[in-house]
């Protein structure tokens, strides 16, 4: 498996529990296809039965959400899903710790693409270009789609 396959499924791994959590206590009474719709509608992929239900297992054996059975409209019964005070208290307190690391990622990622002695200044067109720079006619197209990306603003600091 290539390191962006392994990374994505890491990812979905460390994050899903929040996020059916918070499905829940926003969608809440809500059942397991509903929650996978949610999950999917948010840009999340499809996530399987094998991997939710052992989930919201979980998350009922902690006391986070409580369980019922509903008479179906077409069809059988379904579990519906509904999340607990305590439930909601871990949600706020996991959605606190979930910006904490994201921030921290953020500035590390941010960091790697950091030149490695200090900032950079691109000078502005019409000056002697820095190597690799593409000189762009006045009017051209491609020079006023630069000045959209501050990255290649001329005299822009790179950080």
């Amino acid at each position: 498996m290539r390191f962006d396959e392994r990374l994505d499924r890491e990812l979905l791994r460390g994050v899903l529990p929040l996020c059916v959590l918070a499905v829940v206590a926003t969608d809440g009474p809500t059942y397991g296809y509903a929650i996978t719709r949610s999950l999917a509608d948010a840009g999340l992929g499809t996530v399987k039965g094998g991997t939710l239900y052992p989930l919201l297992q979980r998350l009922e054996d902690d006391g986070l959400v409580t369980t019922s059975w509903r008479e179906g409209d077409r069809g059988p019964s379904r579990r519906y899903y509904a999340v607990t005070d305590e439930g909601r208290v871990a949600l706020a307190d996991a959605a606190a710790r979930w910006d904490a690391v994201t921030g921290a990622a953020g500035t590390l990622l941010a960091g790697s693409a950091a030149p490695p002695h200090g900032d950079a200044v691109v000078p502005p067109r019409g000056d002697a270009p820095h190597r690799g720079a593409p000189e762009h006619p006045p009017g051209d197209p491609e020079a006023s789609a630069d000045a959209a990306h501050p990255a290649t603003t001329p005299g822009r600091t790179l950080r």
